[in-house]
């Protein structure tokens, strides 16, 4: 299966019947402004917690109707749409330089890979990032984020090759015990750098998020974290091969025709606690 970057601008990836238009009017009330979107970029005041860095990273990008997301988010958050439209996510990448604010990297555990199943959301004017899962391989990390930061983070087995500076390969296979089997075999092409994600634009709604949220299991309590670094700097890109079960183990719907493709990093990426909101 072959995906390229570019989209035509009257292209339907997902076919959205009138039930959905009315609907995502109904569970979408005024997102935030571009001004509030603008402000959560600046770094937060004080030390963040953890410092790591992102790269080799590819985003997948497909429009779902957002009334087939919100039902899946705690009852105060709304996803977040562009132009009318939710999106629904996976992201493979490379986590390395993992260390907190008074601490070195730790041999053996400052780097691994991270693969995400995510969405848009927004609160009180602060847009998002929902995690539906994280996969990754460092048992540690998946310890502590699920203990400690109430992340959905699962153990897996994942691999990423580089043949060449412009290719990569990625394959996943989720691992956690009492959790749906997931996997995800894909290979890209990284092409032309492109220009900085425009203020409005579907690549800055898509790319450029400055805080998380996640909640506790039964949905009662909800928390928001803080991140910081550059903006994207981001690639064309080109899925040669592409296989998955990630979504589909969320019980959502598989999504269909091509994403809106970019690859990204490296990004220095800093983190703050999470607070309770």
């Amino acid at each position: 299966m072959l995906f390229n970057q570019t989209r035509s601008k009257d292209s339907k990836l997902l076919p959205m019947s009138s039930f959905f238009l009315i609907a995502d009017n109904l569970v979408n009330p005024a997102g935030p402004t571009l001004a509030q979107r603008l402000a959560w970029r600046e770094r937060p005041v004080g030390a963040p917690l953890l410092r790591q860095e992102w790269g080799d990273l590819l985003f997948m990008h497909w429009p779902v109707p957002a009334a087939l997301l919100q039902p899946h988010l705690p009852p105060r958050l709304q996803i977040d749409i562009h132009d009318g439209t939710a999106w629904l996510a996976i992201v493979p990448f490379r986590m390395s330089k993992v260390r907190t604010r008074v601490s070195p990297p730790v041999p053996g555990a400052d780097e691994f890979l991270e693969l995400n199943v995510r969405t848009y959301v927004h609160l009180d004017g602060v847009p998002g990032v929902w995690f539906f899962s994280l996969d990754a391989t460092n048992a540690l990390a998946v310890w502590l984020a699920r203990t400690f930061f109430n992340l959905p983070y699962l153990r897996a087995k994942m691999r990423m090759e580089s043949p060449s500076a412009q290719l990569r390969q990625f394959t996943a296979e989720r691992t956690h015990a009492g959790f749906p089997p997931a996997q995800l075999r894909a290979t890209w092409s990284i092409g032309s750098p492109l220009p900085p994600a425009e203020p409005g634009s579907l690549p800055f709604f898509l790319t450029e998020r400055y805080c998380l949220y996640t909640s506790n299991k039964d949905q009662t309590k909800l928390y928001r974290g803080r991140v910081a670094h550059t903006p994207w700097p981001l690639s064309s890109a080109q899925v040669l091969h592409y296989e998955s079960s990630l979504i589909e183990s969320h019980s959502l719907p598989t999504p269909t025709g091509p994403p809106v493709l970019h690859a990204g990093g490296p990004v220095s990426v800093e983190l703050w606690p999470m607070q309770r909101v």
